[in-house]
């Protein structure tokens, strides 16, 4: 008998959790283009905790999802993060027949290792392909490649966080010149800082603090000056209020610039920098407007780009084709930081703020050249590089 309940007690479990993934998900989605057998297959987006609203990382990847639907006639659904659940919606979707899962959430021990008893989800369904970002976990520890159906993808967001590090001074370095009213920048006179707050102190968030501070210290050298460095990386990834104590603690430090690369934590942080006087960095998205004038820059990491790209060639037949590791730069359109023009607008109305602004902006893309032409190397946590301290002559860690 206590069996027998134990079952029931099971089959309905599995029936909540269906339900749930079709609740919180959209019903399988496709648009009226494509051809038949593009209309068969199905692709599933599991967003992160940051959820589908984030602006900018899960909502990129949906409208890939969209615009795959719509120009390429695949069906698409959308399923929700939840705490601990990501394993089990992989599973689910699989079963029910979706080709190819991206899968948002950093989080991929069930997928490539298998957890308690059972085996990796990738070997438990060879017929599916499984899309992950921002770190390659599926090889051994000599680098082989372990599931075929297994493809990460890979930013070069150190290459566009460098560029925010290199913005980041050479603002800091004039802003007497270019803003007027309104601001209340720690004049370089008194200190040079920066900050930075990551959500989890992981390779996929260091990333860009790697880069971002070796973009600043790019100029500090140039300069022959010195910036402080203040870092948090615990701040997860749901809470704006504790983005704003944070950052609020590294503007009176002294820092004129918060990175935040930590979800919705970085709503709190622009908010901060308005209620400051000072400057944010936002991440994944353009969220230059969030608060306008006192962002001042994005750094870029559009996930649409590769949702449509491996959609295309799921449907076109080229998918096992293409490199397990894809990786995208600041040349592919999916990487790099906004044009700035949000800030731009409140700038100083004078021709000295209107020239060293120009001055800026040449000076940025002459540094994007070197990193592309391979002049300027950035280091890249999400392949196992690591960073070296001594490289920052004019940097002190706080």
């Amino acid at each position: 008998m206590k069996k027998r309940a134990t079952s029931i007690f099971l089959i309905l479990v599995m029936l909540v959790l269906t339900f749930s993934l079709s609740g919180c998900g959209s019903q399988a989605s496709s648009g009226s283009g494509g051809s038949s057998k593009a209309k068969n297959l199905k692709i599933a987006i599991i967003t992160s905790d940051a959820g589908r609203n984030d602006n900018g990382y899960n909502a990129s990847a949906i409208q890939g999802a969209i615009k795959a639907s719509k120009q390429l006639g695949v069906q698409y659904k959308v399923v929700d993060y939840t705490n601990g659940g990501t394993a089990k919606s992989l599973q689910v979707l699989a079963q029910n027949g979706y080709n190819m899962i991206f899968t948002l959430e950093y989080d991929f021990n069930a997928l490539i290792q298998g957890v308690g008893n059972n085996p990796p989800i990738a070997k438990q369904f060879p017929n599916t392909t499984f899309v992950v970002f921002n770190d390659n976990p599926n090889v051994d520890s000599h680098g082989k490649t372990l599931f075929k159906n297994v493809i990460s993808v890979m930013f070069n967001v150190h290459q566009a966080s460098y560029l925010a590090g290199a913005a980041s001074a050479l603002v800091n370095e004039n802003a007497k010149t270019l803003f007027g009213k309104g601001y209340n920048f720690t004049p370089t006179s008194q200190t040079r800082a920066v900050g930075f707050i990551g959500g989890t102190n992981s390779n996929g968030i260091t990333v860009f603090s790697d880069g971002y501070i070796e973009g600043v210290n790019y100029i500090a050298q140039q300069l022959d000056v010195h910036y402080n460095f203040y870092t948090n990386f615990n701040a997860g990834f749901t809470d704006p209020a504790l983005g704003s104590s944070l950052s609020g603690s590294f503007y009176n430090k002294g820092a004129n610039v918060v990175f935040a690369c930590a979800g919705v934590v970085g709503d709190g942080v622009t908010a901060k920098a308005k209620q400051a006087g000072k400057l944010a960095i936002q991440v994944d998205a353009n969220k230059d407007s969030q608060q306008p004038g006192y962002v001042l820059t994005s750094t870029l990491k559009n996930t649409e780009v590769p949702v449509y790209k491996l959609t295309d060639a799921l449907v076109h037949g080229s998918l096992n084709k293409m490199a397990r590791v894809q990786n995208y730069s600041l040349a592919s359109g999916a990487t790099g930081i906004t044009d700035m023009s949000t800030l731009q607008a409140h700038l100083a109305k004078t021709p000295e703020a209107e020239a060293k602004w120009k001055e800026i902006k040449a000076e940025l893309n002459t540094i994007a050249k070197k990193i592309n032409d391979g002049q300027i190397k950035v280091t890249n946590a999400q392949i196992g590089e690591k960073f070296d301290l001594s490289s920052l002559k004019n940097v002190t860690f706080k």
